[in-house]
């Protein structure tokens, strides 16, 4: 069997460090397939069983979803992706959270042939920077786009995509925002340490503009 040669992109980093908005310039650019952990999971949280009646709740909390859903909703998006003839790589926002994931993740890379094709970054900020930007970042009513609280976009009044109304996201209140800080240094931090131990984590400094962070990580494709 002949394999593609796909560009995969895994972006971790504390909350608030400018994955997701990176994460659609790199879609952009790159023609990629997006897989956000907070996306599909608010996707499967808009389904009323038992799993998506959970899931809100927890992510109401500030907490993170069980590896084992997380990982049935990589596979159902990547089986996809093994179909497309068309299909030239994605980017995972957001995951691995924990290091059950990180191996789960390294097994699923290496079942669809993609294993070689991985670049994992962190985007780095600090964990004041990461709350300051959390408690005063927005996203649309409309289009669900998010606005981060960074440069030109602290100006904005409407939605920079479609001019709907700005409100901030129902998980983005203090306690909520402290909980995944408290878990990041608990759980992603081990994964972090993982990539590094195998020379694979590339760290870009996230309290750059966004334009200095991109070209960052672009230069390292």
């Amino acid at each position: 069997m002949k394999t593609k040669k796909p560009l995969i992109i895994i972006l971790l980093g504390r909350s608030g460090c400018g994955k997701g908005t990176q994460a659609k310039l790199l879609q952009e650019k790159f023609n990629l397939k997006y897989v956000g952990s907070g996306d599909i999971l608010r996707k499967r949280c808009k389904i009323n069983d038992f799993t998506g009646k959970k899931l809100r709740q927890v992510l109401k909390n500030g907490g993170f979803a069980p590896t084992a859903i997380m990982f049935k909703l990589w596979i159902d998006s990547w089986e996809e992706f093994k179909t497309n003839s068309k299909f030239l790589g994605f980017i995972v926002d957001g995951s691995p959270r924990k290091i059950l994931e990180a191996h789960l993740m390294e097994q699923a890379l290496k079942w669809y042939d993609w294993h070689k094709f991985v670049k994992i970054f962190l985007i780095n900020i600090s964990r004041r920077e990461g709350f300051n930007r959390l408690t005063k970042r927005r996203i649309c009513k409309k289009c669900s786009n998010p606005i981060p609280w960074l440069g030109e976009f602290k100006k904005l009044k409407v939605c920079n995509k479609c001019g709907g109304e700005l409100t901030r996201r129902a998980d983005d209140v203090t306690k909520a925002i402290n909980r995944r800080l408290d878990l990041f240094e608990k759980e992603v931090v081990p994964v972090l340490s993982h990539y590094k131990k195998q020379g694979k984590l590339i760290i870009i400094n996230g309290e750059q503009s966004i334009k200095d962070v991109f070209a960052d990580i672009s230069r390292s494709l």
